[in-house]
C-alpha cells in the first residue's frame, strides 16, 4: 500500500510547481526574442563575418594592372631587357602569391579565367602569351566585380530579414507581454472571484446555521421556563425530554466542522426508518397529523427531514391563523408529506420565486429571512425528491414533499443558495 503524502506537502508541491510554470511564461518572451534574434542574425552574421572577412578585391585589379604593364612593356621599343623582365617579375609575383586572392575558388565559379592560366602565360614570355595573360587577368578581375555584386545582394536581404524578424520579433515580444499582463490581471481576478465565492458559502452557512438553530434554541428556552412551574412528575419527565430534543438538535445543526455538509453540499446519513414516528412529534394545537396506520419504513436522514418538515410547518403558521394539515402517505411506491395552510395562498407566478434565498414571499414574512423554503427544496432533492407548491383545494397553499432514494451528496449548479442544487 502507498503511503499518501500529508496535504501540508501536497499543497507545497503545488504551490511550486505554479511557481515554476508562472516562471516559465514570465520567462517566455524574453527566451523568445533571444531565439528569434539568434536565428535572424545567423544569416547577415554567415555573409558578412566568414563569407567577408579579409575579402580585398582590390589584389585582382593589381593584378590586372601589373599584367597589362607587362603587356605595355612588351609592345613598347627602346625598352631594355632589364626593364622587361622587371615588369614581367612584378606580374608574375602577383600571379604566383594566391593567399592575396581571397574567395578565388568562388571567384573563378563565375567564369572561366583562371589564376593559373595567368601565370602559366606570363612564364612563356612572348608578346602573345602577354597578350592573352592580359585577356585573362581582365576577365578575372570581371568575375571578381560580378562576385562582389552577389555578394552585396546577399548582404541587403541578409540586412532586410534582420530588418523584418527584428520588427516581428519586438511585435511578437509586445503581444506576448501584453498577455502576459492580460493573464496575470485574469489571475488576479480570479482569486479575488474565488475568495468572495468562499467567502459567501462561509456567511451563507452561516446564516442558514443561524436561521436552524433558531428553533431548538426557542424550544429550550420554552422548556426551561416550563420546567421551573412543572407540578408533576410526568411533566418534568416530558420537559425534561424536550430539552434533551433539542440539545439534540443543536448538536446535530450546529456542528462547525460539517457546516458545508449539513446546508451547502448536503452529505446525508440516511438509513432505514418508520416515517411516522418522525412526523408525531409536530403534533400540536394548530398542527393536525395524518399518518397512515401502518409503518412507512424508508431510508431518510431523521434530523435533515425533521428541518423539512419544521421549516414547512412554520411557514404556514406564518400565513395563516386557522389549522395546518400534515399528512403522511405511500405515492407510487413512495412517500410523499403534504402541508397545507388555509391562509390567502400564493399566486402561481411566485411559486419558484419562493425557492430563491433571501426571498419573503409575497408580502414578506414576518421575521423570516427567506432561507427556509431554499432550504427544504436543497434537502428534498437530497433525498433523490422534490418539494412543490400548489393551490389547495378550498382555498390556502399546499406544499409537497416526495422522497426517493437518498443519494447522499449534492451539488450545486449555480453559486450560493439557489434552490436548484442536483443531486450526484
Amino acid at each position: 500500500m502507498t503511503r499518501q503524502r500529508p496535504p501540508v506537502t501536497r499543497r507545497r508541491e503545488m504551490g511550486l510547481s505554479v511557481a515554476l510554470r508562472e516562471i516559465a511564461l514570465a520567462a517566455m518572451p524574453a527566451a523568445l526574442t533571444v531565439v528569434l534574434l539568434a536565428l535572424a542574425t545567423q544569416p547577415a552574421y554567415q555573409a558578412l563575418i566568414h563569407n567577408g572577412t579579409g575579402w580585398a578585391p582590390y589584389a585582382y585589379q593589381g593584378l590586372t594592372q601589373d599584367v597589362q604593364a607587362y603587356q605595355v612593356a612588351e609592345l613598347t621599343p627602346g625598352l631594355s631587357e632589364a626593364e622587361r623582365l622587371e615588369v614581367r617579375d612584378r606580374a608574375l609575383s602577383s600571379a604566383r602569391n594566391p593567399s592575396q586572392f581571397t574567395q578565388l575558388r568562388e571567384i573563378e565559379g563565375y567564369g572561366e579565367a583562371r589564376l593559373s592560366l595567368i601565370e602559366r602565360y606570363l612564364l612563356q614570355d612572348t608578346p602573345d602569351a602577354a597578350a592573352l595573360a592580359a585577356r585573362e587577368a581582365v576577365a578575372l578581375n570581371a568575375q571578381a566585380g560580378q562576385y562582389a555584386k552577389a555578394m552585396e545582394g546577399r548582404y541587403v536581404a541578409a540586412l532586410l530579414l534582420m530588418r523584418r524578424v527584428l520588427l516581428g520579433t519586438a511585435l511578437i515580444t509586445g503581444l506576448l507581454s501584453i498577455t502576459s499582463a492580460l493573464r496575470a490581471l485574469l489571475l488576479w481576478r480570479s482569486e479575488l472571484d474565488r475568495r468572495a465565492r468562499r467567502e459567501a458559502r462561509q456567511r451563507e452557512a452561516l446564516s442558514l446555521a443561524s436561521h436552524e438553530l433558531r428553533r431548538p434554541l426557542q424550544s429550550l428556552l420554552l422548556a426551561s421556563d416550563l420546567l421551573r412551574h412543572a407540578e408533576t412528575q410526568e411533566q418534568r419527565a416530558h420537559l425534561l425530554g424536550l430539552i434533551e430534543d433539542g440539545a439534540a438538535q443543536l448538536a446535530s445543526r450546529a456542528d462547525l466542522t460539517r457546516l458545508n455538509d449539513l446546508y451547502l453540499d448536503v452529505t446525508l446519513r440516511p438509513r432505514p426508518q418508520d416515517l411516522c414516528p418522525l412526523l408525531e412529534r409536530f403534533a400540536a394545537p394548530r398542527v393536525e397529523l395524518s399518518l397512515p396506520l401502518a409503518p412507512l419504513v424508508w431510508p431518510v436522514d431523521g434530523d435533515r427531514l425533521r428541518q423539512i418538515v419544521e421549516n414547512l410547518i412554520e411557514n404556514a403558521l406564518k400565513y395563516t391563523d386557522g389549522p395546518v394539515e400534515v399528512a403522511l402517505r405511500e405515492v407510487r411506491g413512495q412517500p410523499e408529506i403534504t402541508v397545507r395552510d388555509h391562509g390567502p395562498g400564493l399566486s402561481s407566478t411566485l411559486y419558484g420565486q419562493v425557492f430563491l434565498p433571501y426571498d419573503e414571499g409575497p408580502r414578506g414574512l414576518r421575521g423570516g429571512q427567506g432561507l427556509g423554503l431554499p432550504l427544504v427544496r436543497r434537502y428534498a432533492r437530497a433525498h433523490g425528491g422534490d418539494v412543490t407548491l400548489a393551490a389547495a383545494p378550498g382555498g390556502g397553499l399546499q406544499a409537497t414533499v416526495r422522497l426517493g432514494q437518498p443519494s447522499g451528496f449534492l451539488s450545486e449548479t449555480q453559486p450560493g443558495l439557489r434552490g436548484e442544487a442536483t443531486s450526484v
